[in-house]
């Protein structure tokens, strides 16, 4: 899953899915679907929440393996072609060719994996709210934030990141009500990377 406007996607594009290598092995064993996510907005929505919770993170190009009911037992976002590239142990063609032997040889606990997935993420989905969080659920959020905080280029995570307005808002509203200037450090010195990253446009502005 992926957008036109995505540098990433356009990196993986390039990468992998144009390797002839690669893309011989996906059209051998798994079936290729492509989805755009500005079209599909509702599929990008569904399968962003398996991705989320499988890893923890999500973005784009959103990369996700199911099984053929369409129950997703492995997600992630980018992914660099071979071992070793961009500093990753395991390349995309290392995973895939992991994934299709699973498959093969443990099928039951890929299909069970898949199952109770979607078991927790329907309950997740379907369990009514219980009143505002209290502030502990604050404090633990500012708490995994930092330890995912990058002190060199901010931002959390590892690359590729995304802007993820909603969360600075909501950090920098705890770290006000908290007075708390590690969180408001955090928000401030990721923001001033933007600025002066290439994402802004230096000479038109936005």
């Amino acid at each position: 899953v992926g957008y036109s406007t995505c540098h990433w996607c356009h990196v993986m594009e390039r990468e992998s899915f144009e390797d002839e290598e690669i893309a011989a092995f996906i059209n051998t064993h798994f079936v290729a679907i492509k989805v755009d996510r500005e079209e599909r907005p509702d599929v990008d929505a569904v399968y962003m929440t398996a991705v989320q919770a499988m890893t923890g993170r999500g973005g784009w190009p959103m990369t996700v393996v199911m099984t053929p009911d369409k129950r997703p037992f492995f997600g992630g976002t980018y992914f660099p072609p071979r071992d070793g590239d961009r500093g990753m142990r395991a390349g995309f063609f290392t995973i895939l060719k992991a994934l299709a032997q699973a498959y093969q040889t443990e099928r039951e606990k890929v299909l069970e994996s898949a199952a109770d997935l979607t078991r927790a993420l329907a309950r997740a989905g379907a369990r009514p709210a219980e009143g505002l969080p209290g502030p502990e659920v604050l404090v633990e959020m500012a708490t995994q934030l930092a330890k995912n905080f990058d002190p060199r280029f901010g931002g959390f995570g590892r690359a590729p990141k995304f802007p993820r307005p909603a969360l600075y808002e909501q950090l920098l509203r705890y770290a006000r009500r908290a007075e708390d200037p590690a969180a408001r450090h955090m928000v401030a010195f990721s923001l001033a990377h933007m600025a002066g990253g290439g994402m802004y446009d230096q000479i038109g502005g936005g």
